[in-house]
């Protein structure tokens, strides 16, 4: 069965909206795990829009299984991730103006940049992962920086509509979770995955874990977050 990672993002946009105390992220973490989840997933942004410092400090004193920050390639934030130390820091693009990571890094552009930030993490002790677009000339660079990992984005296929259009997209990221698989790097997948889609993508061996959270966030308002992380799980076996 592949393995799970919850983004708990979401709950601490719900609180920011109010600009209080509630709902704490930090709640998630234990009924996350004991329904079954993998790890937990949280994006320090540098506008700091949602998941805060604090949230990382004690998130990583508290999550009992595995803790992924998500971060942009910034010297600021690496200097709090070096302190704190999360299991693994997975690179990805930021834009001020987005509402959400609207595509994979460009590390075929970047590559010098993302190879810098890279040695740093490393130098400290902590894997990196790359969130790229499921395109080969990306899978290759991710290798010649010496990433451990990378991530798939998955927004592509999350969003088509017509299943030629979701064949192709499958079809794109499995050529390119065979490629990271024979280059040495472990493959994730996430962005835009929900309980409809899910299962396509789960067919693909290579990948083996998948980063999901605004559709159990969502279905966590109606139904709790342990029922939602549980039928999640379920459907990746």
């Amino acid at each position: 069965m592949a393995r799970l990672g919850v983004n708990v993002d979401h709950i601490a946009t719900l609180r920011q909206a109010r600009g209080g105390h509630e709902p704490d992220p930090l709640m998630a973490a234990p009924l996350v795990e004991l329904a079954g989840a993998d790890g937990l997933v949280i994006h320090l942004r540098e506008d700091r829009r949602h998941i805060q410092d604090r949230d990382f400090i004690l998130l990583k004193e508290i999550v009992s299984t595995h803790l992924n920050l998500e971060m942009a390639a910034d010297e600021a934030v690496a200097k709090i991730a070096l302190g704190i130390k999360p299991d693994l820091i997975t690179l990805v693009p930021e834009r001020r103006q987005e509402l959400t990571t609207e595509g994979g890094l460009d590390v075929v552009e970047q590559k010098d940049r993302i190879a810098s930030m890279i040695r740093l993490l490393h130098d400290g002790g902590i894997p990196v992962s790359l969130f790229i677009d499921p395109d080969l000339q990306q899978v290759r660079a991710a290798r010649k920086v010496e990433a451990d990992s990378i991530e798939l984005h998955t927004g592509r296929y999350a969003n088509t509509r017509g299943l030629k259009d979701q064949d192709t997209e499958i079809e794109g990221l499995s050529q390119a979770a065979k490629l990271a698989s024979k280059l040495d790097l472990k493959v994730s997948a996430g962005h835009g995955l929900n309980y409809h889609n899910i299962q396509r993508v789960t067919q693909i061996q290579e990948i083996k874990e998948f980063n999901i959270g605004h559709s159990i966030i969502s279905r966590a308002v109606f139904i709790g977050l342990e029922r939602a992380v549980r039928e999640m799980k379920a459907l990746l076996s």
